[in-house]
């Protein structure tokens, strides 16, 4: 690693705010209100009944002291304080164990409404969303900050119901209290109520300073689990040791720790603030009203057990207004997530992809595509990765799009496949601007084999097909004949039926780079599509494979409208048409062998790519170029 790296590596992230929440308090409550309605109708109602039985219980454990010492000042019979402690005592038994039954049954509404209503929301937002926004970093760190706040019990979105109980059981023992206090003094519940003001905006300001640098926390976060997950995993272990890369994940480690611990250090002398302003109000709050208390007693005469009542409810007076500044900051804190989860939710959609005008899906229909004029640039870039492309693709043909990698091969596959709109230009499909059609139905026209595939931890044949019920094992089998997997499935204990993958099931077997590669071209396949893309479909398979790949090609593509991307020029043969990509831009365009009598850039790299096949004929081997190889 170069020192230019490392020190980028190790640099101070930007200091750059997130804005301010686009939903308050309120509103984020009704969102959860709103969802809780549709997934588990009974959280709220629980949250109340909740609520009531904690304060009962509180109530109760207020009264019961008072009201034996009353008994023993009225020189009741041991008998009937003994009644009196037994009925407190049950009255407590049964508060307690109801509120540990409604509570163990409120949990799993507080769950489904979390992983059924929100995390499912999210999950959804990612596989349904336009695909320039997965492009997109902002909406990409948004929707990581939504995750986190779902990622378990303890998070924002199911543990603001507790909060909420919380919260509702303080404001019920606030008014009891209050009600009983205000027979002592008006001025007491002024009092506490301009505490309590002062108390929570102090901590609301405070608060918001966490979420306006999260984004920092979350880099920081990130750097943190990169170097764990280097340090920990198999992938790396062989790098790690060979090049000595020990010592410079310490320091990345280290240097990250420094800087989390700083950003946590002034973090929490933000917020020591809040805790400052709250005791000295506490303390006030308290100092003045036990000192009228005291007063009233001396100059009154109270009896000890209302004395006691009151000096009783003035402590746990206190204690409520803690316990709902304390609410009221931990929900505030929470709704800063709720709001997270609701702005990505929300984020704008670049593709109407329910509207447009319909595609009736036809696998033997053939298509024409036509590129006119079109350019395109990434978000934040400062050119066009493609410039100007007129091309036009004929029903059938099939096309070759090959250039050095970063030419912008791979970025125009994605425009005609409709993965991305040109900034400039338009894509016609039989003579027709793509974007007036429903975006789903023409996604459906095609079949692609991309260069980053995924392989899912379910059956072969699921992972052919791509769906669960309704599989053609027939079919899938003909693809995989196809796509030259037949051996190796059928050496597989339950053939089709063999798991993939061993992150679900254990009895999963893993395929190799090449195996997978045809495993998607039988996927491709099995869609049975109008078009074809195959991107960069041999890049994992040795020169005998590929060359196997290569003779079946036009049996794979034929009658279809195909795409072939690659940079491996000799497999540029099996095309009708080839275009040479050069810096965005179409440099040459025609057959094989008119490309290699023209003698540009694309008979230029043919021979440079020729230099590494051949071998020196002084030592007996044979020729070995990409020529020989596919003849």
């Amino acid at each position: 690693m170069d020192k230019r790296t490392k020190k980028e590596t190790h640099s101070k992230p930007g200091a750059k705010k997130t804005p301010k929440p686009k939903y308050n308090l309120w509103q984020n409550t009704g969102f959860m209100l709103r969802t809780s309605r549709k997934y588990a109708k009974s959280v709220f109602p629980l949250c109340i009944v909740l609520a009531l039985l904690s304060a009962g219980k509180s109530v109760a454990e207020l009264l019961i002291a008072p009201a034996i010492l009353n008994k023993i000042e009225l020189s009741a019979s041991l008998g009937s304080v003994v009644f009196t402690i037994a009925a407190f005592a049950l009255v407590l038994m049964l508060l307690s164990g109801l509120r540990s039954y409604v509570d163990t049954n409120a949990l799993f509404g507080r769950i489904a409404v979390r992983s059924q209503g929100i995390y499912l929301s999210i999950s959804r937002k990612y596989a349904e969303t336009s695909y320039p926004n997965l492009l997109n970093t902002d909406f990409l760190a948004l929707g990581e900050k939504a995750s986190a706040a779902c990622a378990g019990n303890s998070e924002a979105s199911e543990a603001i119901w507790t909060t909420l109980t919380d919260l509702m059981t303080s404001c019920i023992g606030f008014i009891v209290y209050l009600a009983l206090l205000t027979n002592l003094n008006l001025w007491l519940a002024a009092l506490v109520a301009a505490t309590t003001a002062v108390s929570y905006f102090a901590s609301k300001r405070i608060n918001e300073w966490g979420y306006l640098h999260r984004s920092e926390e979350l880099e920081l976060t990130k750097r943190i689990e990169y170097a764990n997950k280097i340090a920990t995993s198999r992938e790396f272990a062989k790098d790690i040791r060979m090049f000595g890369l020990r010592g410079w994940l310490e320091d990345l480690w280290g240097s990250t720790m420094r800087l989390y611990s700083a950003f946590c250090a002034k973090r929490e002398r933000k917020y020591i603030w809040a805790n400052i302003i709250d005791i000295v109000l506490t303390f006030l709050r308290n100092g003045i009203a036990y000192a009228f208390l005291i007063g009233i007693t001396v100059k009154n005469g109270l009896p000890a057990s209302q004395f006691l009542l009151y000096f009783a409810a003035l402590s746990g007076f206190a204690q409520w207004v803690v316990e709902i500044l304390d609410k009221l900051s931990v929900m505030h804190k929470q709704s800063l997530d709720i709001s997270t989860i609701r702005e990505f939710l929300d984020w704008d959609e670049p593709f109407d992809l329910n509207g447009g005008e319909r595609i009736a899906f036809e696998p033997n229909k053939q298509y024409e595509i036509r590129l006119d004029n079109v350019s395109f640039r990434y978000p934040k870039a400062d050119k066009d990765t493609l410039s100007h492309i007129n091309l036009t693709v004929h029903p059938g043909e099939k096309l070759a799009i090959v250039g050095l990698n970063g030419a912008g091969k791979t970025t125009l596959v994605k425009l005609v496949c409709g993965f991305l709109d040109p900034t400039e230009g338009r894509i016609l499909l039989n003579g027709e601007d793509i974007r007036k059609f429903n975006r789903n139905d023409y996604y459906a026209l095609f079949s692609a084999v991309f260069q980053e595939f995924s392989v899912l931890d379910v059956t072969v044949k699921e992972n052919v097909a791509q769906c669960v019920d309704g599989i053609d094992e027939a079919r899938v089998w003909q693809c995989i004949d196809k796509a030259g997997l037949t051996e190796k499935i059928k050496s597989l204990p339950k053939g089709i039926e063999t798991h993939l993958g061993r992150r679900v099931f254990k009895d999963g077997v893993e395929f190799s780079g090449g195996q997978t590669q045809r495993l998607m071209l039988a996927r491709a396949l099995y869609k049975n599509a109008p078009i074809l893309v195959l991107d960069e479909p041999t890049a994992a398979l040795d020169p005998i494979a590929e060359n196997d790949i290569y003779q079946k090609y036009n049996e794979m593509t034929h009658g279809r409208t195909s795409f072939f991307i690659s940079h491996r020029l000799a497999s540029t043969r099996f095309c009708d048409r080839i275009i040479f990509v050069d810096s965005g831009k179409i440099a040459e365009e025609g057959t094989h062998d008119e490309l290699l009598k023209n003698g540009g850039g694309y008979a230029y790299l043919f021979e440079v790519q020729s230099k590494y096949y051949r071998s020196d004929n002084q030592d007996g081997t044979s020729d070995g170029s990409p020529d020989a190889a596919i003849k």
